[in-house]
């Protein structure tokens, strides 16, 4: 059982060794109470059903495997997008452990967060006291340049209340008055990490733009040329970013990223550690009030962002993770009309050189049937896009989804005839998504890496894209926006139907197909 120095043994070959092996049957003889084996077998056949589907789809009490996370996570996810920003999450230790380790599992990067580390004590008597002193260790030992406050479920059951706790801390030292805490309530039992996402970006706005809780006065908007972009909560962060960025070089865009997240999950490896790195300036957080106008480049992840941002007196346009020609014109069509900017001919020929890629490769992808699961922005997005290629996108699926993400799909899929046999499922999760796979069986599944389980049971290819990736690296650095995101996303599309077609082939016998050129 124990490693040889001269061969060490990757864990997956280690236990199945003899003696793991004998282990691992004997905790389940003696402790698992297993059923027999032939009675297992027929409650798992019966679950691949269409009657089970029926049952599975009329629970209402009970979710299996949702494909959401809670909002706290997505706090994160907006709070590092602020220079020199550090997330501070009021509720306990376990939570924030949770939090960095998703991101760190994803980007492959360290994240930086702190807790209030609330207890038992705290959630019989409240958080003051750990607001208190966490907020002065966190300005004493972290240094940053603003903190970023959320909540988590201990703390929302209490009802906490973060803008007088914040200037109760004030009040005692623990940061100084003029010093910069944004907060925003994301209690983990609602909405789930696009909203805590949206709840942090409303809150910044709110923060900058209408007085600081009240310390200074309201900012008076006084109109630019300038235009402000949001990201929404993008697995793709890093690369998606920087090729927004290029776009808007490449056009003579006056811009301002609110949010920019892409340095801190990307930092070089040269001796140096960053627990900051770039970020929107807190002075461009204050002037985009200026802008002439907002962009979301995901809706459903910024419904009340912009709704405040439009309270303000500025044009805002939502998108829905466009991928594709299609989308990538609308965008880059609405920010020339905002700016005035004419689309330059290198974009045409990017634009160009997607279309031909599409027109080499679309014969493969045609009559494909799809299954697609994910945040509600990004199942549309990919949805278009693969209409766009000829397949069929036949389940989407979104944990998060409502009821008007819904009739936005159907609307889309209503737009092609290769959605003419397509269904939306809002609110369902990846067990409902399992009894479709058996019922109706389709090509290929497009989402996370949490369909990998999917794809062992139901025997559906699963072709990894969305958040998180856990089981794969260096996905998020790769564009999924704008033509050469597009593209992208059709070679990953691509790769996994070559490799599904050289599948389980045996030389003489069914390699007929086994073609060196597709």
């Amino acid at each position: 059982m124990s490693q040889n120095a001269e061969k060490i043994l990757d864990h997956q070959e280690l236990f199945r060794e003899p003696e793991y092996a004998k282990m691992i049957e004997n905790k389940r003889a003696l402790f698992e109470n297993r059923v027999p084996a032939a009675e297992l077998d027929r409650v798992r056949d019966w679950t691949k059903t269409a009657e089970y589907r029926e049952k599975n789809f009329a629970r209402e009490a009970l979710t299996v495997n949702p494909n959401k996370a809670c909002q706290p996570l997505g706090a994160v996810f907006a709070a590092v997008g602020f220079e020199k920003t550090l997330p501070f999450v009021h509720g306990s230790q376990g939570c924030v452990a949770y939090y960095r380790s998703h991101f760190s599992r994803h980007f492959k990067e360290p994240t930086s967060c702190v807790s209030s580390s609330m207890t038992e004590d705290a959630a019989v008597f409240g958080g003051l006291n750990n607001m208190i002193d966490g907020l002065a260790n966190a300005h004493a030992l972290y240094k940053p340049k603003m903190i970023a406050v959320s909540t988590t479920c201990m703390a929302e059951v209490i009802g906490d209340d973060l803008n007088a706790f914040i200037k109760g801390a004030k009040e005692k030292g623990s940061v100084p008055a003029d010093f910069d805490v944004t907060f925003a309530h994301t209690p983990a039992f609602v909405g789930s990490h696009i909203t805590g996402y949206d709840n942090v970006m409303k809150g910044v706005v709110e923060h900058f733009w209408d007085g600081k809780a009240g310390t200074v006065p309201k900012l008076e908007r006084q109109p630019n040329n300038s235009i402000n972009f949001i990201g929404g909560f993008d697995g793709y962060t890093v690369g998606n970013l920087r090729e927004i960025k290029r776009l808007f070089d490449v056009m003579g865009v006056e811009y301002t990223i609110f949010g920019d997240n892409s340095d801190v999950w990307d930092t070089p490896a040269d001796g140096e550690f960053r627990m900051y790195d770039g970020g929107t300036t807190l002075e461009q957080a204050a002037n985009a009030i200026h802008a002439k106008a907002t962009i979301s480049m995901q809706e459903f992840c910024t419904e009340k962002t912009l709704a405040t941002i439009a309270a303000h007196g500025q044009e805002v346009k939502a998108f829905n993770h466009p991928v594709g020609v299609a989308g990538t014109d609308a965008f880059l069509q609405e920010v020339s009309r905002l700016t005035g900017k004419p689309i330059p001919d290198a974009l045409t020929k990017e634009r160009g050189r997607l279309v031909d890629a599409i027109g080499d490769s679309s014969a493969h992808i045609h009559g494909k049937k799809f299954a697609i699961y994910g945040d509600p922005d990004t199942c549309l997005g990919l949805a278009a896009f693969i209409l766009e290629l000829g397949g069929e996108p036949t389940h989407i699926l979104a944990t998060n989804g409502n009821k008007a993400w819904a009739e936005k799909v159907e609307t889309l899929l209503a737009s092609s005839p290769f959605g003419k046999n397509c269904h939306v499922y809002p609110g369902k999760d990846l067990w409902h998504l399992r009894s479709l796979l058996f019922t109706e069986p389709v090509d290929f599944m497009i989402g996370n890496t949490y369909g990998k389980y999917l794809e062992r049971d139901t025997g559906t290819p699963l072709i990894r894209i969305g958040f998180p990736l856990f089981d794969r690296h260096h996905h998020h650095r790769y564009p999924v926006w704008g033509y050469q995101g597009a593209l992208n996303v059709l070679v990953w599309i691509l790769d996994k139907i070559f490799d599904e077609l050289d599948k389980d082939v045996v030389a003489g016998k069914n390699d007929i197909s086994f073609d060196i050129i597709r």
